[in-house]
């Protein structure tokens, strides 16, 4: 079953290559509970098939990065993008795309919180394995309260231009 606006938050780990040790994370991959960095945050989420592909690095991560300050002033606390790479991964291309800062790069490895959203997209037939939907949505105190899911093969209900346009 697909999450859908209203719906809690599913409860899962991701992970975040962290650069700098502080504020009780170490340097390198830390694991996060969803509920507990969602708890009190307005939070705008995209998910996308995979770190250093062509679309998601040509445009998705790139549309949050430039409007970063505008998702802010609209309330929004944090940014992530979540893709089914590990940690590693997501940090080398969190420092590709110059994200830091701005957007978090949060890694699901085992595709547990994709398969909790139920938004996993099988691209075996590709050697991709299963990977993520390409989606946005605003988490507002651990509820979803704005989701925008991308048909196949497309790029426009999740940019960051039409989040911002809904909020």
């Amino acid at each position: 079953m697909t999450i859908k606006v209203g719906d809690r938050v599913p409860d899962a780990t991701l992970f975040e290559f962290i650069e700098v040790e502080g504020n009780g994370c170490s340097i390198g991959p830390n694991a996060f509970k969803v509920a507990d960095i969602a708890s009190g945050k307005k939070i705008a989420v995209f998910g996308l098939p995979g770190a250093f592909t062509p679309t998601c690095s040509a445009q998705h991560v790139p549309s949050y990065v430039k409007h970063f300050d505008a998702l802010k002033a609209k309330g929004i606390s944090e940014v992530w993008c979540v893709s089914v790479n590990d940690a590693f991964v997501m940090g080398a291309w969190a420092r590709d795309q110059k994200a830091g800062g701005k957007v978090r790069m949060m890694a699901d490895g085992s595709a547990e919180f994709t398969k909790k959203l139920g938004l996993e997209l099988d691209l075996t037939g590709r050697g991709m394995g299963v990977r993520m939907q390409r989606f946005s949505m605003v988490i507002d105190n651990g509820v979803v309260s704005q989701l925008n899911i991308e048909a196949p093969g497309k790029y426009e209900a999740s940019s960051a231009e039409a989040m911002l346009a809904k909020l």
